[in-house]
């Protein structure tokens, strides 16, 4: 449950819900009573262990946060060695004098005046006249056109043959999400029954559809296709993509106007021509589904201290049915029923008490987090402290995995925005002065050089190092360009411009 999210432990609270009957929501205004009397018996004295805050309420944890701590365990023995409960509070074990006959309490509940609420109301609540001919909600929902979709519909606009509008549509369905044709066109021609020049001629027709170039066997055929379909198929950029691509990206001016002929100045209009184009047209129709975040918990400032709270994110208020607290305590009930919600109370208990957990844990975490990280709550990620996951094991008293589940996945809410914990967290080094320096910094720093420099002259891995040196920071070479790297930042050769 720790290392769980809080769409997910509400995901699991639903579920704990739907299972277990003890468990009920407590509605909003609805006062939270206290089901605490003589729930299970503990002792074989006859004492009742009182179940601490039955109706404890997922929202709330300790108000003294300095007393946090880890929680006392449940130590309920809810029966005998041999599994069998033996007694319930005020209840009486059931003996041969027991009557057979005994009537169950389940049947004296009331369920129309109970549930009243949540039965079909029929017709005497139908205020709403529906027409036959309204729009179902089906229609309002909105939904993303796939590529395949896409040029399926262009597909049958076009004066195919039926075997080539087949090997079309087998294309079609074999395009990965780059719009790239990731079989070997011989396989297309076995799935549609026609020979390779019908599957060549749907392949082509497939290309030229919107976006073009999707069914393109590689960067370079997907490049030439749209610059066929701008009537570019013969012009000096097509001749660049043709014979000398592999000199494109590295922006090797010189060595193109050597081995074409042409003036520097006319090659570097035809590359902006060619950047224009679209390498990975099926990209742009690829269906990505949207991470929902949801703050854990919400760092806000008051006053001069910072103060952490968790909020009322729509996640359901529990507590443990007073219903079936009654039905353990009246004689009617039979022995497997109050076995049965002896169980179900302990599952109750048990998850109710890991939720309180949980909150606790994280809330225990980010209060260091806070602590340590003051400055960049007050001023940005310019002022981000080096911070390990053991630094906050050590300062809590908790193992190191905890720790890891904890900030794993989890967001909050602070004054620099929704932030990921594990980005608290970051590796350092000393400065000149005995400072630790966080490598995030470090990586803002060799970005904004980099931003700031002069194209024609970019600068190299080794000037980035002395710059940093010269500020107090000692990283050799292959260290910056590691950072660069990690930030996918090309190689100075790589940013240079000549013209």
């Amino acid at each position: 449950m720790l290392q769980m999210t809080a769409l997910e432990l509400n995901e699991l609270i639903e579920q704990e819900m739907v299972s277990n009957p003890i468990l009920e929501e407590v509605m909003p205004g609805e006062e939270v009573q206290e089901i605490s009397d003589n729930i299970l018996d503990q002792n074989a004295n006859g004492s009742a262990e009182t179940l601490t805050n039955g109706a404890s309420d997922t929202q709330s944890y300790a108000d003294d946060r300095a007393e946090f701590g880890e929680p006392e365990p449940f130590e309920a023995d809810l029966g005998s060695p041999n599994g069998t409960a033996e007694s319930v509070g005020a209840e009486t074990d059931f003996s041969e004098d027991t009557p057979a006959d005994s009537r169950d309490a389940f049947d004296e509940i009331d369920y129309g005046r109970e549930f009243q609420d949540y039965l079909d109301p029929g017709y005497r609540t139908q205020e709403i006249e529906y027409k036959d001919d309204a729009p179902s909600f089906e229609q309002f929902l909105s939904h993303t056109e796939s590529l395949s979709e896409h040029l399926e519909w262009q597909l049958n606009m076009l004066d195919l043959s039926d075997s080539e509008r087949e090997a079309a549509v087998a294309v079609i369905g074999d395009l990965d999400e780059d719009g790239r044709l990731c079989v070997p066109l011989e396989d297309i021609a076995t799935m549609a029954g026609c020979s390779i020049d019908v599957a060549e001629k749907a392949r082509q027709a497939v290309m030229g559809l919107d976006p073009v170039g999707c069914g393109a066997m590689d960067v370079k055929e997907c490049l030439l296709a749209q610059l066929n379909a701008e009537g570019m198929g013969e012009s000096l950029a097509a001749d660049l993509v043709r014979l000398h691509l592999e000199d494109l990206q590295p922006h090797r001016l010189q060595h193109l106007a050597k081995d074409t002929g042409r003036d520097i100045h006319e090659l570097n209009d035809e590359i902006q021509k060619i950047r224009l184009l679209d390498p990975y047209p099926g990209r742009r129709y690829a269906a990505e589904e949207a991470t929902y975040v949801a703050p854990e918990v919400y760092i806000e400032k008051l006053d001069d201290e910072y103060v952490v709270y968790f909020t009322d994110d729509g996640s359901p208020r529990l507590r443990i049915s007073p219903t079936y607290h009654q039905l353990l305590d009246q004689s009617e009930t039979s022995k497997e029923a109050k076995d049965f919600i002896k169980e179900k109370v302990r599952s109750a208990v048990d998850l109710l008490r890991n939720i309180e957990h949980r909150r606790q844990t994280i809330y225990r975490v980010v209060e260091c987090i806070v602590n340590r990280q003051r400055a960049f709550l007050d001023h940005g990620v310019e002022h981000i402290k080096p911070m390990m996951l053991k630094d906050v094991a050590e300062d809590i008293g908790m193992h190191l995995s905890t720790i890891s589940r904890v900030v794993n996945r989890k967001y909050a809410h602070t004054p620099q925005g929704v932030i990921e914990l594990r980005r608290f967290f970051s590796e350092g080094m000393l400065n000149e002065e005995g400072e630790e320096v966080s490598t995030r910094i470090l990586k803002l720093k060799i970005k904004k050089m980099i931003e700031d420099e002069d194209t024609k002259h970019p600068l190299t891995d080794d000037q980035i190092a002395k710059i940093l040196s010269k500020e107090g920071v000692k990283l050799s070479r292959r260290t910056v360009a590691k950072y660069r790297d990690q930030m996918n930042i090309p190689g100075s050769r790589e940013r240079k411009t000549v013209i």
